[in-house]
């Protein structure tokens, strides 16, 4: 590749990457506008002068308890990472290290479910937290990651795949159980994709909308998102530049979570699946 394909490739990287940003960029620009700079047409690029009060006017909201909701939604995404990293990593490893009939079925089974949107089996699932008297709490949302994630099942276990056999199998002649050879090898040696699976599941629940809006009925227990809903849609309506606050706020600790943890996060995915 000679300078100039080099200099179109990055030229058109960069152009993607303005693309991607304009959005956030655009919405933090807001979130610091006088209420009637938000709707001006045409639009102010630079407000003037900076209303940081809109961020103070937010947290300071009665009616939006930003600390209460961000505390339910770090709970919740937190025990989903959590849970997501423990059993898809167990069952991953089932499916990649030992050998059992039917092991090759249920990975396409595994693979097939992921085919399914959450809409299609969010009445059964519904109708079954109900018979558990779940409903109005917090468990629906993070109980199921207990039982693994198709998608992670399937980053892990080609993780696992790159992994030479004879390790595993040495540890087997010295008297490890597989449970041991998960526990005191596997994931040490996984830490990288790990990672890339608590930060999906992580930015997964702290994002949700859908599960909150079903599942959750006391406002006490309303995560971010719900919250976020209920202060745009309050009687009267919200000025979009405390809107964009509000969402800004809400996005900053994904953003910071992903920045500290960039340089493990490019790693598992560029190792993942490679032998």
């Amino acid at each position: 590749m000679n300078r100039k394909q080099r200099l179109l490739t990055h030229l058109l990287l960069l152009l993607a990457a303005a693309a991607y940003a304009a959005p956030l960029l655009w919405m933090i620009d807001t979130s610091l506008k006088r209420e009637v700079q938000a709707v001006q047409i045409p639009p102010v690029i630079i407000p003037h002068p900076l209303r940081w009060q809109n961020y103070r006017h937010v947290l300071g909201d009665p009616q939006f308890d930003f600390s209460l909701f961000a505390r339910n939604t770090l709970i919740i995404a937190s025990l989903s990472a959590l849970g997501a990293m423990l059993s898809s990593s167990l069952v991953a490893y089932s499916l990649a290290k030992i050998r059992w009939r039917g092991r090759g079925l249920v990975f396409g089974i595994v693979l097939a479910s992921m085919m399914i949107p959450f809409p299609v089996f969010m009445v059964p699932l519904y109708r079954i937290f109900r018979e558990l008297g779940w409903i109005g709490t917090n468990l629906p949302l993070w109980v199921p990651a207990f039982f693994g994630i198709p998608f992670f099942i399937f980053l892990l276990r080609q993780f696992y795949l790159t992994i030479p056999r004879e390790l595993s199998e040495a540890a087997l002649m010295d008297g490890c159980s597989h449970f041991g050879i998960w526990w005191r090898i596997m994931l040490p040696l996984t830490r990288p994709a790990l990672l890339v699976v608590g930060l999906f599941s992580f930015m997964g629940a702290w994002n949700n909308f859908l599960g909150p809006l079903v599942y959750l009925t006391h406002q006490s227990s309303f995560t971010l998102s719900v919250a976020l809903q209920v202060y745009q849609s309050r009687s009267g309506g919200t000025s979009y530049n405390l809107l964009m606050a509000a969402s800004v706020l809400i996005i900053a600790p994904v953003l910071v979570l992903f920045f500290l943890a960039q340089k493990t996060f490019i790693r598992g995915i560029a190792t993942t699946g490679l032998k």
